[in-house]
């Protein structure tokens, strides 16, 4: 599987850089997924702006992604589905779960305002 990896201070942006995310990458999307949050990254933006195709198996490996971020209070954020993997993640629904964005820069702001967000809350549990 071909991709690329620019890890900043605040997340980490996986650049899947292949035409289709099917049964033969979804295994190694979601082991290189959780691989980056095992090394600390709380936040995560995929961009499939390379992915023309994606299958349920390409799904499930966007619901692992987006589950292992979750879970410690990071942001898992698609960015930039080409118009295929956008009608598909439409039709299950998983629009509704997963955040969804166009562009990369869409996606620093949607985190930023998420780390925002979450230091109000642990301030606001602190007193």
């Amino acid at each position: 599987m071909k991709y690329a990896v620019d890890k900043k201070e605040q997340y980490v942006i996986f650049t899947l850089q292949e035409e289709k995310l099917d049964s033969p990458l979804s295994p190694v999307l979601k082991s290189e997924l959780l691989t980056v949050h095992a090394e600390g990254y709380k936040n995560l933006v995929l961009d499939m702006s390379h992915v023309k195709y994606a299958d349920s198996s390409g799904l499930s490996a966007l619901l692992v992604g987006h589950r292992a971020f979750s879970e410690d209070g990071g942001i898992f954020i698609i960015s930039a589905p080409q118009d295929h993997v956008t009608k598909l993640i439409k039709i299950s629904m998983l629009d509704k779960v997963m955040n969804v964005v166009d562009s990369i820069e869409i996606a620093a702001d949607k985190i930023f305002m998420h780390e925002i967000d979450g230091n109000k809350e642990e301030e606001e549990e602190e007193n």
